[in-house]
């Protein structure tokens, strides 16, 4: 469910707070050879199914950047702050793997808010980001994301 802060004040007094999880969201061969195409990284764990069933992970996996990339929209399902004309990326503290994303699984985010700080024209947001995998007992991602929002 979608959580609403009327204003960055709210979310301000929403900190230490979990928000989520998020819906699930299928990590499919097709989104894996797009990024791929994208970053121009077509190692065969991720783009060969044949030799990958063979391979480590017993099948493809995803990119940890694939994972990392989908943050802004899995987060963003998770809130919206009223008031705010925009909000943008700007950038992460922390990032770790622990486990793979296997290709035809899902994820899905918690995000704790840990901090929010008064900037020029809004606030710096830190959320400590959780990616889990319906498939895996450990995290898929771990990351501090660093987020600023415009009022």
């Amino acid at each position: 469910m979608k959580r609403e802060f009327a204003s960055v004040d709210e979310l301000a007094a929403a900190v230490g707070e979990t928000l989520g999880p998020g819906e699930w969201f299928e990590v499919d061969q097709s989104r894996v050879n797009l990024f791929a195409d994208a970053t121009d990284d077509h190692q065969w764990i991720h783009v060969d199914p044949e030799r990958a069933a063979a391979g480590p992970f017993g099948g493809p996996v995803a990119h940890g950047f694939l994972t990392l990339s989908l943050l802004p929209s899995l987060v963003g399902d998770l809130y919206t702050v009223k008031g705010t004309r925009m909000g943008v990326n700007y950038g992460l503290n922390r990032v770790r793997f622990p486990a793979p994303v296997r290709v035809g699984t899902s994820v899905r985010v918690h995000a704790e808010i840990a901090s929010v700080d008064p900037v020029q024209g809004g606030v710096q947001l830190v959320a400590k980001v959780t990616v889990e995998n319906n498939a895996s007992e450990k995290p898929v991602c771990v990351a501090e994301t660093v987020s600023r929002l415009y009022v």
